[in-house]
């Protein structure tokens, strides 16, 4: 019996009148989200990188345009608030992994991209990134990761 099992026991014997089924899903769900998240974190570090520096280099590296994207391109791929995007974006600038150039589109923006060092570093901890994604889901496979997949889909979009 593990951990989430034993805690649904006892709620079973606590509260029999309780379905707590769903309790166990989200356990579960909860439980490994801080796995999966401490391990990708231990491989950002080794790249001297926390989770908001890489969604930023990160998107900036897939997004396919190498001379850059706008604040607003950038804030809709990472969903997070323009404040925070501007934080995330002067520390990078001032760790020399970004740079803002002027929109060719418009004069009176400008383009956030990678420096070539910003480059370099997002290339090694992409694939570091990868092999520790690959690690974590080895357990699983590929036909049980599609089911997952499957499901969490599913499970995500009646929460939409």
């Amino acid at each position: 019996m593990d951990h989430v099992e034993r805690i649904i026991a006892q709620w079973n014997s606590a509260r029999p009148d309780l379905d707590v089924g769903p309790m166990e899903t989200v356990g579960r769900l909860t439980r490994l989200a801080v796995q999966l998240r401490r391990a990708m974190e231990h491989t950002w570090a080794l790249h001297d990188m926390n989770a908001a520096s890489f969604d930023v280099l990160a998107t900036l590296r897939r997004s396919g345009k190498p001379e850059g994207l706008s604040p607003g391109e950038l804030l809709e791929l990472t969903m997070v608030t323009s404040g925070t995007m501007t934080n995330r974006v002067d520390q990078l600038v001032k760790a020399g992994m970004v740079e803002r150039v002027q929109n060719p589109e418009d004069g009176r923006g400008f383009l956030i991209r990678l420096t070539q060092n910003g480059f370099k570093a997002i290339e090694a901890a992409v694939s570091d990134h990868i092999e520790t994604q690959q690690r974590l889901v080895q357990g699983l496979s590929l036909q049980q990761r599609d089911q997952l997949n499957h499901l969490l889909r599913s499970l995500s979009e009646t929460l939409d």
